[in-house]
């Protein structure tokens, strides 16, 4: 038997699940879209309610600095107040002062001018009895001029009634360094006396006897292996400071040394012993230790330790209680010159200076 054939009806389980699933796709976007505004909204919120709170922050340090200026603003006003009557006073008291200095230029007191006249006078007088003293002193006392108008304080003891230079006047002499003294002594004399150092020594001299007293006696003697009186002849006695002809003279006489063998300080220590009457004051200007004793050494050379203990021979033969001022030029290669000539300087009641080279 044939079979009956179906209907085809719209409405059939097909089309129902269909019409389902795109009523549930439509019910998930929804959800979605609807989710995603909540998060934006909810980020907006937080964002707006940071700004609110940062702006309230601002307000209320606003507020707190607003009473702080009006504070200030009134204590500006209290002091503004007290400098205008301030000010005022001191107006106050210039126009008096005015009416004063106006009276006292009106009625000036004729006795006040004669006083200062007086006054006026007695300075006068005095000006002229120091101008006749400096006078006097300038035409005994021998003068140094230096380059410039400089002033040193030396410390060195200049006074003394018989004041005795020694003047060391050994190859040494021609240079602060040992290569320079080579070279130079191998020159001419005209050269070897026209050296730095030596210029300097000798305006040490003249700068020294320029500070001497008037009335003082003074004696130069120069040393090496030797020594003699820089006036030959005088090494017996002592030469008057007033006596500015001979003075010059000693000078002159020292232009024409030539600075040239080794440096004995026995030897001269020695002639100074032998003197008579002994000096008061000794001044010494060197540039470091003895090379050799009342002898010539044996060799060329000699080592610090030996020159060390040629000086402090040379001092046993120094006469005592004579203060030794010390003049140092220091040479290279000769540390121990320093430390001992000070503690001579020190154990004499002398003084000890190691000058820059622009001095004097």
């Amino acid at each position: 038997m044939a079979r009956k054939n179906r209907r085809f009806s719209a409405f059939s389980l097909s089309f129902l699940d269909i019409m389902s699933c795109g009523f549930g796709a439509v019910a998930l976007i929804f959800l979605i879209i609807k989710h995603g505004s909540d998060t934006d909204i909810e980020a907006e919120n937080q964002d707006l309610a940071a700004e609110v709170n940062l702006l309230q922050e601002e307000v209320q340090f606003g507020q707190e600095h607003l009473v702080l200026a009006r504070n200030t603003l009134d204590t500006t006003s209290d002091e503004l107040a007290t400098t205008q009557g301030l000010a005022r006073r001191i107006m106050e008291q210039i126009e008096e002062v005015k009416g004063n200095i106006a009276e006292v230029d009106s009625s000036t007191d004729e006795m006040d001018v004669a006083r200062l006249q007086e006054k006026l006078k007695k300075l006068e007088q005095a000006k002229k009895q120091l101008e006749a003293e400096n006078k006097k002193l300038g035409n005994n006392v021998r003068k140094f001029v230096g380059d410039g108008d400089r002033q040193y304080l030396t410390g060195l003891r200049l006074g003394g009634d018989r004041i005795l230079i020694l003047l060391d006047s050994s190859a040494s002499m021609l240079g602060d360094e040992l290569i320079k003294v080579i070279r130079t002594r191998n020159m001419s004399d005209s050269v070897k006396r026209d050296t730095e150092k030596w210029r300097r020594a000798k305006q040490t001299v003249s700068w020294l006897v320029s500070q001497f007293p008037q009335d003082s006696q003074y004696q130069i003697y120069t040393f090496n292996t030797g020594f003699r009186a820089a006036i030959v002849g005088t090494e017996d006695r002592w030469l008057n400071v007033d006596d500015r002809g001979q003075m010059d003279d000693a000078m002159k006489a020292l232009d024409t040394i030539v600075p040239e063998n080794g440096t004995s300080l026995e030897r001269i220590f020695n002639a100074v012993n032998s003197m008579s009457p002994l000096p008061d004051n000794i001044i010494l200007i060197t540039d470091g230790l003895p090379t050799q004793g009342m002898k010539a050494p044996r060799g060329n050379t000699i080592s610090g330790k030996d020159r060390l203990k040629l000086f402090r021979k040379a001092v046993d033969a120094l006469p005592k209680s004579i203060p030794v001022n010390i003049v140092l030029a220091p040479m290279e290669g000769d540390p121990f010159a320093a430390s001992e000539y000070w503690k001579l300087a020190m154990e004499t009641q002398g003084s000890f200076l190691a000058p820059s080279k622009d001095w004097p």
